[in-house]
């Protein structure tokens, strides 16, 4: 699935909803995503908003744009592009029960429809701010993932971050650019029967 839907710019529940609403999930209904609702959440994620410009939906110190959304589903690992909005394959296979495994043994992962790593090139900001830049990148990172909570509320989807894992075991089963390190992963998929806050 390399090629996305165009993404949506208006949605049907307000920020203020979503914001309301949101919950941490980690009980997920292993039904899968849709092209749509992966292609929405990626956009938001680090889409373009204004093309002429290369306007992001979240802000880069200097655009540097340091970090690389990686999407695991169930046929494959990928990785987004925002320029086309589209996914570049990785590997193909379901990683998801051996990532579950690296993040500590957190198996509710592996019935998420879709995992997202956010990994990080620190040298591209770094080398214009110096050691200041690290917590610029990991700034921008948080930016990323909230606008992807957000995009999953919206969507009806539950969604979780996942902070504890073995950063080298992550990147070696995902297959990161070796630029790149893991700072955050988040699961998403249909909500089961409970939520937890």
């Amino acid at each position: 699935m390399p090629e996305l839907p165009q993404p949506d710019t208006k949605g049907h529940i307000s920020v203020e909803s979503a914001l309301v609403t949101r919950r941490s999930c980690r009980n997920f209904s292993n039904q899968p995503l849709s092209e749509k609702q992966i292609s929405q959440l990626l956009w938001a994620g680090q889409g373009i908003t204004y093309a002429p410009r290369g306007f992001r939906t979240a802000p880069s110190a200097g655009a540097t744009f340091p970090i690389s959304l990686y999407a695991i589903l169930p046929e494959g690992t990928f990785k987004y592009d925002p320029q086309t909005h589209n996914l570049i394959a990785v590997q193909t296979g379901d990683i998801r029960h051996t990532l579950a495994a690296a993040c500590l043994e957190q198996f509710f992962m592996t019935s998420a429809g879709l995992i997202i790593v956010i990994a990080a090139n620190f040298k591209r900001t770094t080398s214009r701010y110096g050691q200041r830049g690290k917590r610029y990148v990991i700034l921008e990172a948080g930016h990323f993932a909230e606008n992807i909570f957000l995009q999953a509320q919206a969507l009806g989807l539950g969604s979780v971050a996942i902070g504890a894992y073995d950063d080298k075991k992550v990147a070696k089963i995902v297959k990161l650019d070796e630029t790149d390190e893991p700072l955050l992963i988040v699961a998403i998929g249909v909500k089961g029967d409970e939520t937890n806050a």
